[in-house]
């Protein structure tokens, strides 16, 4: 089959970063500016579109054979990073283009665990082309520039104004191509799996349908929110003298000249603790301003008015392989996938409050608490389209159910196909009692609750630590009492107790090290661990899911472990860093990176399916999925699909929940 790679450049006025693609294209000024393009082994060569000032000489020889060929279902189109120029070309002149001909270079690039920028990847892979740095030509070019006496009052910069950085600027097109195609040949062993397939098209068609905002909302939660913060920070100047209460040095040296004790920093899981150490009714106050005011809700708000298209609708919200550890999507734009929960009672009451415009309502009701509400409203703002409602469905606690599936662990398994009480249960074993003595709001079930939520991927004191603080801040914002404050020693205990109680589970850590080591090891072997299987192959380790998926680990190696043992290392990308470093994998990792894929691989099944229902899918969210509906599914009918066993999966029980709104949320 004929492949035709492409790579294009672009003008818009709107900002590409903030707004992303959708808005991007629908700007009157939005025009592709070039357009380098390379069939099969043949020569890269670029069609300049800037210099083809009248429209009608759009229609050369050499453009409609192209456009010919990007119809063509018997040519693959490829590209780095496809989606844009996919909703570029069918903007400017091919608007019937078939997103499923094409491939994605990037999303391949992640399935093998490389980075996702295009000189990154080219850098990993040692490649003899590179990309090379096009960063002040793009902003030349391809951005508006401000008027002045210098640049003849320009607004844009043309191919004329500076013809030899514009043929540098051709020369660097036709170069990506060249990257492109390079990165594509390295790694073209690497086949995409069946179930794999469907998955990124419908992906596409989500991206492209968006979701509806309520503008009115998003609106006046900016201008609430603009005005409280005013009035507090007019307070907190008051109160402390600073210049600047927002800045955290200045805050930081008022505190600790108040509380007589050196205060480092002002992070969200830090405020609490500096709650706790004081009875200054002053303090307290300064900090709940700085909660309050350090939100960054309207940061998102503003994000959905940067990107909501000319429909009313936001698009471009997920990114496809966004965590090439896992598979799962990353958030984009509005980054929904970090949406803060409303726990608040009287959300609609609220949020109509918030359409009135009505701060001194607002005020009066909610007090101090005012900016909570105004955070809690950011999914409400997402909303279906008239005429529809949403259909909301999550799986229920997913990734416990897949590592007990993955581990065996079946007492878990049948708690998960008979009560579902995981918290009770777990207490149960950990502490010795009856199932029904562990009461909701009890120390044993505090216990077994943040052990299931730490503890599953080999974590210790540690991991338990990190989750009492997490599940005692989120308390404290909801405005609740946390009183579950356990010693070291006890801690250390609920770690054992926990591990007692899932043998299996603690098994399986060391069988995937075990599994992992061998099959780096010994390559081309194939490793069992359970459902899944190790191998090395092309110096990447694979981990082949049930799904037939492979999560992958590149040049790994064997070196000496922590405590003296042989330990996986591998090359990726730091989540923290966001360099490409050399890592380790130990048992509770890749445990942690099965479990994970799978959930995912479970949540993209039933996508797929409801994609072949006939669903529209707005959104979906970790293990959450939105349908956009006008009664084409019952919500019996949505729990069905949640819950029917993936054939890949025999015996993984699932449970979905669903619930009907009018807008966004989570359920009460």
């Amino acid at each position: 089959m004929t492949i035709l790679s492409l790579d294009i450049e672009t003008f818009s006025s709107v900002d590409l970063k903030k707004c992303g693609v959708y808005r991007y294209v629908e700007s009157p000024d939005f025009e592709i500016l070039m357009l380098a393009y390379k069939y099969d082994n043949g020569p890269v060569q670029i069609i300049d579109l800037a210099e083809l000032e009248d429209p009608s000489l759009y229609d050369t020889d050499e453009l409609r054979q192209l456009r010919k060929d990007l119809l063509n279902p018997a040519i693959t189109k490829t590209a780095y990073n496809a989606q844009f120029e996919i909703t570029c070309l069918k903007k400017y002149f091919c608007p019937d283009l078939d997103p499923s001909q094409w491939r994605c270079t990037m999303v391949e690039a992640a399935m093998l665990g490389l980075p996702l920028g295009l000189g990154q990847v080219a850098d990993v892979l040692k490649l003899p082309v590179q990309k090379y740095n096009g960063f002040a030509m793009i902003k030349y070019f391809c951005c508006p520039v401000k008027p002045s006496v210098a640049n003849n009052q320009r607004t844009r910069n043309r191919y004329h104004d500076d013809p030899a950085k514009w043929n540098e600027f051709k020369e660097y097109c036709k170069i990506d191509v060249q990257v492109e195609c390079a990165i594509r040949e390295k790694i073209r062993f690497y086949q995409t799996c069946d179930f794999e397939k469907p998955v990124y098209a419908i992906d596409q068609e989500i991206n492209r349908l968006g979701v509806s905002i309520d503008q009115k909302l998003v609106e006046n939660a900016i201008a609430i929110s603009a005005a409280y913060t005013g009035k507090l920070k007019a307070e907190a100047i008051k109160i402390t003298g600073l210049e600047n209460p927002n800045s955290v040095k200045q805050l930081s040296e008022w505190l600790s000249e108040e509380m007589e004790e050196e205060v480092t920093d002002l992070k969200k899981a830090t405020i609490p603790k500096l709650v706790a150490k004081t009875d200054s009714k002053i303090i307290h106050r300064i900090l709940a301003i700085r909660q309050q005011t350090s939100k960054s809700s309207t940061k998102k708000y503003q994000a959905m008015l940067n990107t909501v298209c000319s429909d009313g609708r936001i698009r471009g919200l997920f990114q496809y392989y966004g965590a090439n550890r896992t598979g799962r999507f990353a958030g984009r734009l509005v980054q929904v996938q970090n949406l803060p929960r409303n726990y608040m009672r009287g959300l609609d009451q609220a949020r109509e409050l918030v359409l009135d415009g009505d701060l001194e309502t607002l005020e009066m009701m909610y007090g101090r608490n005012l900016m909570k509400v105004i955070s809690q409203l950011l999914r409400t703002a997402f909303v279906p389209a008239p005429g529809k409602h949403f259909k909301v469905s999550d799986f229920s606690a997913i990734e416990a159910r897949v590592l007990a599936w993955l581990a065996g662990e079946t007492w878990k398994l049948e708690v998960f196909n008979t009560h579902g009480k995981i918290y009770e249960a777990t207490g149960a074993r950990m502490f010795g009692l009856k199932l029904e003595d562990i009461k909701k709001g009890s120390a044993e079930r505090d216990a077994a609750k943040v052990s299931e939520l730490a503890l599953g991927y080999q974590g210790a004191i540690g991991a338990l630590t990190q989750m009492i603080e997490a599940e005692k801040t989120r308390s404290y914002e909801q405005g609740k009492p946390w009183t579950f404050l356990p010693t070291d020693e006890e801690k250390e205990m609920f770690v054992a107790r926990w591990r007692a109680a899932n043998p299996k589970i603690k098994q399986y850590w060391a069988a995937a090290d075990a599994a992992a080591i061998t099959a780096v090891m010994e390559p081309g072997s194939v490793i069992k661990c359970g459902f899944v299987t190790y191998q090395r192959e092309k110096n990447v380790l694979f981990c082949t899911l049930p799904s037939g998926r492979k999560l992958s680990y590149v040049r790994p190696r064997i070196v000496e472990g922590k405590f003296g043992g042989p330990q996986v290392e591998y090359e990726g990308m730091n989540q923290t860093t966001k360099k490409w470093e050399k890592m380790r994998a130990y048992g509770g990792l890749l445990v942690e990176n099965i479990c994970q894929a799978v959930a995912r691989d479970v949540l993209v099944a039933k996508m797929v399916e409801f994609y072949g229902l006939g669903a529209d899918m707005p959104l979906h969210v970790h293990d959450e999925i939105v349908i956009e509906d006008d009664n084409l599914f019952t919500m019996g009918e949505i729990n069905q699909v949640m819950g029917k066993p993936v054939k890949w999966a025999p015996g993984l029980p699932l449970k979905g929940e669903s619930f009907e709104t009018f807008y966004y949320k989570k359920e009460d």
